[in-house]
């Protein structure tokens, strides 16, 4: 489902006829990393319960670029309390993103839709290095203790794309599926507008997209 939320949005700028760049990756050079950028990291991490020391990617997947703007669609898994924790980290104080309170909102009234989608055990445990670093998973839906691993490596890296896409020049466009498009007179979340959109809502999506870019 997330890939085709993708798709329809990679469908909004063709409509608009806007130039993009599709699988796009970012290598990340470790050097930019050096001083404060591994305080960050590290505070993040350990925010979180993280043992040992904290793993860095060795590069950014992106779905689409277009210019230095990098676009990324959050579904239901982005969405609680451990990518709130990380949300509230000294990030977030020493960058701005746009999108950063929007988020922090998201994070407390979205949980439960989070936990609807998030309990699959390939989600909720993660794969093996969210039990490397945050330890072994309680039972699917149970958020006291150790809660979810894979949710918190989840929310760690989102994070980690946050901080190495700005230090590596890019600007990080997130596309969050609560957030609500006037599209005929109407408020509409963006998770329902890409299910099955016409033309006149790609066109509108397209433009939103471009605005947001801005």
């Amino acid at each position: 489902m997330h890939q085709l939320k993708m798709s329809r949005l990679i469908e909004a700028l063709e409509v608009i006829e806007h130039d993009y760049e599709v699988d796009f990756h970012v290598p990340v050079k470790p050097a930019l990393l050096d001083g404060k950028g591994q305080e960050l990291l590290n505070e993040a991490y350990k925010g979180l319960g993280g043992q040992g020391a904290y793993p860095v990617l060795r590069q950014l997947k992106v779905p689409v670029k277009v210019g230095q703007h990098l676009l990324i669609y959050d579904d239901a898994n982005h969405f609680n309390r451990y990518r709130q924790t990380t949300l509230k980290s000294e990030l977030y104080r020493v960058f701005q993103f746009s999108w950063h309170s929007g988020y922090l909102r998201m994070c407390r009234s979205h949980e439960r839709e989070c936990l609807l989608s998030g309990l699959q055990e390939r989600v909720w445990n993660g794969p093996p290095l969210a039990s490397n670093c945050f330890g072994a998973a309680e039972e699917p839906g149970e958020l006291t203790g150790n809660g979810s691993p894979g949710w918190k490596l989840n929310a760690y890296n989102d994070l980690q794309y946050d901080l190495m896409a700005r230090l590596q020049g890019y600007r990080l466009i997130r596309i969050p599926a609560y957030e609500n498009l006037m599209i005929a007179g109407r408020l509409q979340r963006i998770d329902k507008l890409l299910l099955q959109p016409n033309e006149a809502t790609l066109q509108a999506l397209g433009s939103w997209l471009v605005r947001k870019m801005d």
